[in-house]
């Protein structure tokens, strides 16, 4: 996938999410899975928005050494679990936005970033990742939702 492919990708995720939980209450999840179908649309939105600032940071600023985070951590912090659908769909849709024009502006700029733990990550590396991340959750929310039978029905 090249990065502009990557972004767009990513700039249909909200779409996307959208359609799959259509008349979903969110709150939806396997036993085997720590996250419901929210969580899963939170984390997303968290790791785009993440991604958009280290990447500004680094354009505007100069600052290139990131540190990883601990998602399960910030899913605790942000009771991802108990946050309603459509607030994380809303959300997810201003995170997509943000991350498709932090993303453009440092593949412009030849943004290069140090990972703490995954080293040099290039601005088209953490597109490509991103953009991954984003479909193969989009995999366990329709994994969940198949499981859980028919949609309401609002």
């Amino acid at each position: 996938m090249t990065p502009r492919e990557a972004i767009g990708q990513v700039k249909d995720v909200p779409a996307r999410y959208a359609a799959l939980v259509t008349g979903r209450r969110g709150d939806e999840r396997l036993p085997e899975l720590a996250w419901n179908v929210a969580a899963y649309t939170s984390h997303v939105t968290d790791n785009l928005r993440t991604w958009a600032e280290r990447l500004a940071g680094a354009r505007l600023a100069g600052v290139r050494h990131v540190p990883g985070y601990d998602q399960d951590l910030l899913a605790q912090a942000r009771y991802y679990n108990d946050v309603p659908l459509a607030g994380a769909l809303w959300s997810l849709q201003r995170a997509a936005d943000a991350w498709t024009e932090s993303v453009s502006a440092a593949l412009e700029a030849d943004v290069v970033l140090e990972h703490a733990d995954r080293g040099v990550q290039r601005a088209e590396d953490v597109a490509r990742n991103n953009a991954h991340d984003a479909a193969h959750h989009a995999w366990d929310i329709e994994r969940i939702l198949a499981c859980a039978g028919q949609p309401t029905r609002s």
